[in-house]
């Protein structure tokens, strides 16, 4: 960035911009969706109600991730099944984690806080998780084995603590637990 306003009066605005996007790593393209069968690679997601963490930190055990949005109404409908899921005897052994798109970290902790959430949730930066997760339509849950491979995407709300719900996921993970 050093000697832009040299560089000013012999380079046009649109050369002046284009080098400072270049010089920016955060407007970097995000990475490519994981595809079912693939390992998602290691990231560290940014705490919503808990502190950072890894996500390669959950390996050794399959792992549920939803993804969703404070302004999304499907989201908010499966809250409470998703909680009940997280607690329950059908997820002994699998964690359960949300990942917020939301823009604003004050209006995702602000449903947190409405929706009494206690598993940990994050906050995704600059689409990472969201493009990772290949989260095109919300909501979005991802079942990801012991060793990191995604096994399934479901897309929209579902009632997580059903036995329906509980068949998908023993017969998604179930082997993957043991």
């Amino acid at each position: 960035m050093i000697g832009i306003q040299r560089l000013a009066p012999r380079l046009g605005l649109l050369s002046i911009a284009i080098a400072l996007v270049a010089a920016n790593p955060a407007t970097a393209a995000p990475p490519a969706e994981v595809a079912v069968g693939q390992t998602l690679p290691d990231t560290v997601m940014d705490g919503l109600n808990g502190p950072a963490r890894a996500l390669a930190s959950y390996r050794g055990h399959p792992l549920i991730i939803n993804v969703w949005a404070s302004w999304c109404g499907p989201c908010r409908a499966e809250t409470a099944s998703l909680e009940r899921l997280a607690w329950s005897d059908a997820a002994r052994g699998i964690a359960v984690i949300g990942i917020s798109t939301d823009d604003y970290r004050d209006r995702a902790l602000a449903w947190l806080r409405q929706s009494n959430a206690t598993y940990n949730h994050y906050i995704d930066h600059g689409l990472v998780l969201e493009s990772l997760l290949g989260a095109k339509q919300l909501p979005l849950t991802v079942l990801v084995d012991a060793q990191g491979r995604v096994r399934a995407k479901i897309t929209g709300s579902k009632d997580w603590d059903s036995p329906q719900a509980q068949r998908l996921i023993e017969t998604t993970l179930g082997s993957a637990r043991r």
